[in-house]
């Protein structure tokens, strides 16, 4: 795992001192120095970072082809690698390393970069320049596991990693992007196409580019397809699931240092770990949460005679350190599974380089309860299927007149399973007012903004270029699709890869594997959520290598303490403060804000997704743009410091 930046810009006289400034930026994504460095020409100036974890003494970077005319700077991991480095030989490369990378360098010389993308399997960001063709390349993974931003305005071109490192060229413009503050607010993170930071923009999942001439032209070359098998029956079908996460789990596996894995009490990461079998499994809990879910793994852990490592995090702790988890998000997230998430990883890197986890499962093999149609009660089972079976056409008009109805019990069910998805579906939660998604609603964040932040974007609106793309899959696999491009890319997997590179730590997935995709995009939707369960035959696989009751265990995610800590005195008055803050009134109605706070605290409402996806907000703009010189000073040169979480006595 490594970062990666490259600009292009004729006007920048010092390339060399501008693509070291930007690569210091990002030294928390590789800090091995001695295998990375920097490619300059003419053109273009290229850096990279490296984390050493395949090929140790001879995987540094830049990489160049035999006769140096190409030049590749690569984040992630192929995990089929060696059967492509094997191909590659036979038709006469000459290949001066071990390392993954170079199979992308010598693929794209035989192959060209649709037909090297169509072969490989794994997670990456890479960025390649043709002398010969005077032409930048550059691609990003089907799922979008690794992050991919860039800029081009004028003469100036820049592509990388993090946005932090833009912040460091020259001709970047560092400018708030005003139109992305009223969406966040409704979803609790970015879902557009361009960031916080105006002109930036995230490049596309399953898409490559090439740049020449100062011109982009983007190209894509996979994206989820829902070719149903109808024929293959549920032992098949099961069958199928097992042998290709286990395959994948192995592919996932292939390193040249430590491996673990997170571990929590769900189906998804036991079933990872339980494949695996790692040495070192890592779970985190709170002192005051909710539930209790490391106490549950190490259940399972000490089955598997797995080294169980726990870290407790309390409201201290979380509040202490939120700012620079902000800080290397580059985008606010108000998940508050960041916040278990950044501990997670501090704990696994104590003691290894590369961990797995479950990301993915849910959005593959529809884990969500919100798809809807899951319920064991058989009057409603019964009822609900009668109405499946109704001509769509018919069942969309039933809906929309089921909407127009006043309120009465079981009406959100009734509309859910008869109008299209397209017309309700919001991501995350399932309700029938589609302004209304899951943090606040349109007419709510407008608000609560001050007029210059306040439009006319709706979640809903958001999606449906997503939806058109899928509207004759079934109805479940449409949800699944809007999940896998919306919720998953642009906040799952954005934190995920953010916050364990904070800690130099490479997070592997081995759910969000193409063939694992493919597989689950083949299988029907009633496999896979019915009156049994969610992700009913991916548990069923689950089950082979998990004890009787454990695979069927309910979803719990990271149960964070926000409504707690937000009723707590010291807590709330360190939110209030910010929110009080003299600049936060040119963003919000801060009278308004500062109010609602305390409501909350009053438990006159419960207002803790509203508030902590402000919170989260305010945290990160003072970071980029009240407060950039101090925040500069205070995380631009920090590495991770693996030695203060054992120092810390936190350590189970």
């Amino acid at each position: 795992m490594c970062g990666i930046i490259t600009f292009n810009d004729p006007t920048v006289l010092d390339k060399k001192g501008t693509i070291n400034a930007m690569m210091e930026m990002i030294r928390h994504r590789g800090p091995n120095v001695q295998g990375g460095g920097e490619y300059i020409n003419s053109e273009l100036a290229m850096g990279f970072c490296r984390l050493s974890i395949i090929d140790l003494k001879g995987g540094a970077q830049p990489l160049y082809n035999e006769d140096n005319s190409v030049v590749i700077t690569f984040n992630g991991e192929i995990y089929n690698y060696q059967s492509l480095r094997e191909e590659l030989l036979a038709k006469g490369h000459v290949f001066r390393t071990k390392a993954d990378t170079e199979v992308l360098l010598h693929g794209y010389e035989e192959w060209g970069m649709a037909g090297t993308l169509s072969r490989v399997r794994g997670m990456f960001a890479y960025l390649l320049w043709d002398e010969n063709k005077k032409t930048l390349f550059g691609a990003r993974d089907f799922f979008g596991i690794k992050p991919l931003y860039y800029y081009h305005e004028g003469q100036t071109f820049i592509v990388g990693s993090e946005i932090k490192a833009f912040l460091k060229h020259p001709n970047f413009k560092k400018e708030l992007n005003t139109e992305a503050v009223k969406p966040y607010l409704m979803n609790q993170y970015n879902d557009m196409n361009e960031t916080f930071f105006k002109g930036v923009y995230k490049f596309p999942a399953g898409h490559w580019f090439e740049f020449h001439d100062n011109e982009m032209q983007i190209h894509e070359y996979w994206d989820a397809k829902y070719d149903i098998d109808q024929k293959r029956d549920e032992e098949a079908t099961v069958e199928a699931i097992d042998k290709t996460v286990v395959d994948s789990v192995h592919l996932h596996n292939i390193a040249d240092v430590p491996v673990g894995s997170f571990l929590s009490e769900g189906v998804d990461s036991s079933y990872v770990t339980s494949v695996l079998k790692p040495k070192e499994v890592f779970s985190v809990n709170f002192d005051n949460g909710p539930f209790n879910e490391a106490s549950v793994a190490k259940e399972l852990a000490d089955d598997n005679g797995l080294n169980f490592n726990e870290i407790t995090v309390t409201g201290d702790d979380a509040f202490r350190d939120f700012a620079e988890m902000q800080y290397h998000m580059d985008e606010p997230d108000g998940n508050p599974s960041v916040i278990p998430l950044w501990y997670l990883c501090q704990l696994a890197r104590r003691k290894v380089t590369v961990v797995l986890s479950g990301e993915g499962a849910d959005e593959l093999f529809a884990g969500y309860v919100n798809y809807g149609m899951h319920t064991k009660k058989m009057v409603v089972k019964v009822f609900a299927s009668g109405l499946r079976k109704l001509p769509r056409g018919i069942r969309h008009s039933l809906g929309r007149g089921i909407k127009k109805l006043p309120a009465f019990p079981g009406k959100v069910h009734l509309y859910t399973w008869t109008a299209a998805p397209s017309e309700y579906y919001v991501g995350e939660s399932v309700i029938y007012d589609p302004d209304q998604p899951t943090i606040f609603t349109s007419d709510q964040a407008n608000g609560i903004l001050q007029a210059k932040y306040q439009n006319d974007h709706t979640v809903h609106q958001m999606y449906q270029a997503d939806f058109a793309k899928v509207q004759d899959a079934e109805p479940v696999k449409q949800m699944q699709y809007i999940d896998l491009h919306h919720f998953m890319l642009n906040d799952i997997l954005q934190k995920a890869d953010k916050i364990s590179m904070a800690h130099s730590l490479e997070l592997r997935v081995p759910f969000l594997d193409r063939d694992v995709a493919e597989l689950a995009n083949s299988i029907p939707s009633k496999m896979l959520l019915n009156t049994k369960d969610t992700k009913y035959a991916f548990r069923k696989a689950a089950g082979k290598h998990l004890p009787a009751d454990w695979a069927n265990r309910p979803k719990l995610g990271f149960p964070v303490p926000v409504k707690t800590w937000l009723r707590e005195a010291d807590y709330c008055d360190q939110v209030r403060a910010l929110f009080k803050e003299d600049w936060v009134a040119d963003l919000f109605d801060q009278k308004q804000l500062v109010q609602l706070l305390q409501d909350n605290f009053d438990e006159k409402v419960d207002a803790r997704r509203q508030l902590w996806t402000v919170y989260t907000f305010l945290t990160w703009y003072k970071l980029y743009f009240i407060d950039w010189d101090n925040t500069l000073a205070k995380y631009e040169h920090v590495q991770p410091d693996v030695k203060a979480l054992m120092d810390s006595g936190k350590l189970i």
